[in-house]
């Protein structure tokens, strides 16, 4: 446990640039900018939300906590899917710019839950 909060705050860290990459990319996605398939844009954010993931897999074991023993935890990683599968829309399979800017709005608010579920350790996210 010597090492659970620089963990801890590694795993923030890598969620806030990883959201903040997101928007950078959703952006350049719906204004169909050639930014958006430059090589590094790319590879960085599969480097970023692997830490990341990797960061919060250490964290539960370094916890002994799991998903089916926490429902916000489990609503967390149920969460995490809707938002790689939303993201894809967002930054590859969007027919169109407003389909991918709908499809953005809809990310980020699923992140906003995963933030919400993770501080107030909740299924139930903001609204409880």
């Amino acid at each position: 446990m010597e090492h659970y909060f620089l963990i801890k705050h590694l795993h923030m860290t890598a969620a806030a640039l990883s959201i903040t990459l997101f928007v950078v990319r959703a952006w350049w996605s719906v204004r169909e900018s050639p930014h958006v398939i430059a090589r590094w844009i790319k590879v960085l954010p599969h480097l970023i939300d692997t830490a990341l993931l990797g960061l919060g897999v250490t964290l539960m074991v370094l916890l002994s906590v799991w998903p089916w023993q926490l429902p916000w935890l489990g609503a967390k990683l149920l969460a995490l899917l809707a938002y790689i599968g939303v993201g894809s829309i967002v930054i590859k399979r969007g027919p169109t710019p407003k389909a991918r800017a709908i499809a953005a709005v809809v990310a980020v608010a699923i992140f906003a839950y995963m933030l919400g579920a993770a501080i107030r350790h909740s299924p139930l996210s903001w609204l409880e």
